[in-house]
């Protein structure tokens, strides 16, 4: 039987309401809402609270049954950058504190806490409410300041030194992969016992592999072209630059393949990242479209249009993109990093490329050009590679976590 009724999910940064690939949303907005309804569908209510972004937002939204957001007001009614929000953090704490006094149940069985800022807002939550924290990291600053580029900011200090105060204090953590865990254990030096691993899952009921000459007739991609896929935030760190270096290269190489490019994503971090001169220096302007972010029905199509999709990705906890793709029976080309060494299975659902050497990556996709069958034979098995990531075994996964986490609880009150 279940100790859990009631889950607060906080996911302060951004809003699992939000458009993934827009802004500072991504796979972590897809995870906390995806996870959020499975748990639901388990019988456990989950509220979710995010900072208000928007003059007029509502203060509830109810995305599905037994699901609430609430929109927690806290300083200006507008997005603001992710390094400004620990100055808003007691306000925020004191916003969510007055919500759940206004609440009928009026108290949570656990708190569930997603990226640092939240994590640190949690700690003072579950102290405040008698309640244990478990927290999901999603990234960790001293994990990306090991892969910065020449020029990039590091993550700072406050943020590395949050991240070890919510290891030292949380009940339980959630890694997306064993490497994540290793991470936590080798960088901030967490207890390995007290670290539950649970791989994000994946829509199996929208991305599904069906209909590649269709989708692409539907989506305006040229037929016979050789179609290569990039979905995801415009910023370094996801390796846009390296995806459009490396088809510039195979571009020269070989002019007879029919290239055709689509970007899906938009601008985030930093101001100074000019893509549509990436794109111009690389000898692109004509293959290349950059699209807006979609919605998942629409992308799931995207997916299926695509010969390839490429994941070239500085750090990745897990790795979304490549698992939904994947699903819609697409082979995806990926740097040999992070949690997507676990999303995908090398050489038989895609390929895992060593570094950022843009030859290096022009190397693997041509590959996949030269060999259409081993590439058909990649995406049936990266279809069936899919099926075992659903939503419903994360929160299974999850679910013990705070049944582990909420047992110290209950002793202490016997």
């Amino acid at each position: 039987m279940s100790l859990i009724r009631r889950v607060a999910f906080l996911s302060l940064h951004t809003s699992p309401m939000e458009q993934p690939g827009s802004g500072d949303a991504g796979g972590m907005n897809v995870y906390v809402r995806a996870l959020a309804i499975a748990l639901a569908d388990l019988g456990i209510e989950v509220e979710i609270f995010t900072r208000s972004t928007a003059a007029g937002q509502p203060a509830v939204e109810h995305p599905h049954p037994g699901v609430c957001v609430h929109n927690v007001l806290a300083g200006p009614p507008r997005k603001l950058p992710k390094e400004e929000l620990p100055e808003l953090l007691h306000a925020m704490v004191a916003e969510i504190e007055r919500i759940r006094q206004r609440q009928p149940h009026g108290r949570y069985d656990a708190i569930h806490s997603h990226y640092w800022v939240s994590g640190v807002a949690g700690l003072e939550l579950s102290a405040l409410w008698n309640v244990p924290l478990i927290h999901t990291m999603h990234t960790m600053a001293k994990v990306k300041n090991l892969v910065l580029e020449s020029g990039e900011q590091p993550e700072p200090r406050r943020r590395e030194e949050g991240e070890q105060r919510i290891v030292d204090g949380a009940a339980r953590l959630v890694a997306n992969t064993p490497a994540e865990a290793h991470e936590l254990v080798s960088h901030y030096d967490a207890d390995f016992d007290n670290i539950d691993v649970a791989p994000p899952g994946v829509d199996l009921s929208v991305f599904i592999p069906a209909f590649h000459a269709r989708s692409r007739t539907e989506l305006g991609v040229r037929s016979g072209s050789f179609h290569l896929l990039f979905a995801g935030r415009i910023q370094r760190l996801k390796g846009p630059q390296v995806f459009i270096a490396a088809a510039g290269i195979l571009r020269k190489r070989r002019p007879d393949i029919d290239l055709e490019l689509t970007i899906l994503g938009a601008l985030s971090g930093a101001k100074d990242f000019d893509l549509n001169s990436l794109i111009s220096d690389a000898g692109l302007d004509d293959v290349v479209t950059h699209r807006a972010p979609v919605t998942a029905p629409t992308l799931a199509g995207w997916f299926r249009s695509a010969d390839v999709v490429v994941m070239p990705s500085f750090s990745e906890s897990f790795g979304l993109v490549a698992l939904e793709a994947q699903a819609c029976g697409t082979p995806v080309v990926a740097t040999n990093v992070g949690g997507l060494t676990r999303a995908i299975s090398n050489g038989r659902t895609g390929i895992l490329v060593d570094g950022h050497d843009p030859s290096r990556w022009a190397d693997a996709i041509e590959a996949l050009y030269d060999d259409p069958r081993t590439r058909e034979d990649m995406g049936r098995a990266a279809a069936v590679h899919a099926e075992a990531f659903g939503w419903q075994r994360t929160a299974a996964v999850v679910l013990e976590s705070y049944q582990a986490a909420i047992g110290p609880v209950l002793v202490r009150h016997t």
